[in-house]
């Protein structure tokens, strides 16, 4: 098979894997030479936290499998065509695509072929070849097989900015149904060494010395979960993300909505799940890491363990719990103007800020483009007062939900904005 029908096999293949962002990059000195930098058919746009759109060629190494997931459109037992690159081909793509100003990295996985070793050392053979033999400095991203040896892992961190496991689902026991090849306590296990390795390079960094420190993937590690294979409830989901943060340190959690495929098991649904339940885990998962929310508060937002698809989490949390609100702009801490519907992150540390000079005023946030609906009733101002009897209203929440929002999920970008 010709090299372009490859890519254009193998790059379709790779776009259910959603864990490639490549936020968190180390910076490598140009001056060294080499090509590439992370600064500065097969491509996939991911989105950095600070708003980057970072292009990523995005591959298979092979969609051949000697596993039999049953929810994996290259499961061993799938019908679909298969081809595999070389090496040597990845290497001379990825050149190609980063010497156009195609891309800023690379995002590679793999079926499992001959065993989770041999597959493993060749993920490894193109990220060393890229490193070592063309001086490249973009980028990389390497899908991580738990199955394989722990020297293999370690090697791995050598060469990529970032490493990913895959947890596939939230439950053991839908692991055990769905992929009865793959091991959760291995999976655990393999997490746990990275993050390990993550962490001896990071102190060595901090500790003065002479010698070079280590490097081992300064981006961290992923994982993804595929959302609506099984009968998880979105409280389940986000319990298992919420552990995977605290025990592995994990830099990121992708939810991935289940894709139907054809010839699929009977035990898998008919039909994919609403796009806005993904895009609504994301947004608690934002509440877990960066608003100091707990899965049981986001979850009282909802009802049946499921996230309310009507509204966003935070503004669903606030509904369920009125009487904290109104807050005083000027006088609330930090925690506390973080729980106000509408307030992002950045602009309660602006707030803050300019509290240090001023009083602030809704007129203010107006110039912040904070949306002074959503706000609105839960804050006090010198220029504001909410009416009487609103926060109890029984109307409060037809008025505050957005019904573009709510209408069928399209597959479009959705703002995170909480």
């Amino acid at each position: 098979m010709e090299l372009r029908a490859k890519l254009a096999l193998l790059a379709d293949a790779a776009k259910y894997d959603a864990s490639c962002a490549s936020s968190g990059s180390e910076k490598r000195d140009s001056t060294e030479g080499g090509i590439g930098s992370t600064e500065g058919m097969g491509i996939c746009h991911a989105y950095a936290p600070d708003g980057r759109c970072i292009s990523l060629l995005k591959l298979l190494l092979t969609n051949s499998c000697i596993f039999d997931c049953a929810y994996c459109i290259n499961r061993k037992s799938s019908g679909v065509r298969r081809a595999r690159f070389t090496v040597e081909e990845v290497v001379r793509l990825t050149l190609a695509f980063y010497r156009r100003n195609y891309i800023e990295g690379l995002f590679l996985s793999s079926g499992i072929i001959r065993s989770s070793d041999y597959t493993m050392e060749q993920l490894i053979r193109v990220a060393r070849t890229l490193r070592e033999t063309h001086g490249f400095h973009g980028y990389i991203h390497l899908k991580t097989i738990p199955e394989a040896a722990p020297e293999l892992l370690a090697e791995a961190g050598r060469w990529a900015d970032r490493l990913s496991i895959n947890i596939e689902l939230p439950q053991v026991a839908s692991l055990r149904e769905l992929a009865p090849e793959k091991d959760l306590p291995g999976i655990h296990g393999a997490m746990g060494t990275l993050s390990e390795h993550i962490a001896e390079a990071k102190d060595a960094r901090r500790t003065p010395s002479r010698a070079v420190p280590p490097r081992f993937a300064p981006a961290g590690q992923s994982t993804q979960m595929i959302i609506g294979a099984d009968n998880s409830t979105d409280g389940q989901i986000l319990g298992t993300s919420d552990g995977l943060y605290k025990k592995f340190r994990m830099r990121r959690v992708y939810y991935s909505a289940y894709s139907p495929i054809p010839d699929a098991s009977s035990r898998l649904p008919p039909q994919s799940p609403p796009l806005l339940r993904e895009h609504r885990l994301y947004q608690a998962d934002w509440l877990l890491r960066f608003y100091d929310f707990t899965t049981d508060e986001i979850m009282t937002g909802g009802e049946g363990g499921m996230l309310d698809l009507e509204t966003d989490p935070k503004l669903a949390w606030a509904l369920k719990n009125r009487d904290d609100f109104p807050v005083d702009l000027n006088r609330a801490s930090r925690e506390t103007l973080l729980r106000v519907p509408g307030l992002g992150a950045r602009n309660v540390d602006r707030i803050l800020e300019a509290r240090r000079h001023s009083r602030v005023k809704l007129a203010d946030l107006a110039r912040l483009r904070v949306p002074l609906r959503k706000v609105a009733p839960f804050l006090m101002a010198p220029d504001h007062r909410p009416p009487p009897g609103q926060l109890d209203s029984t109307g409060l929440r037809q008025k505050l939900v957005d019904p573009s929002a709510f209408a069928a999920a399209q597959p479009r970008q959705l703002s995170l904005a909480l």
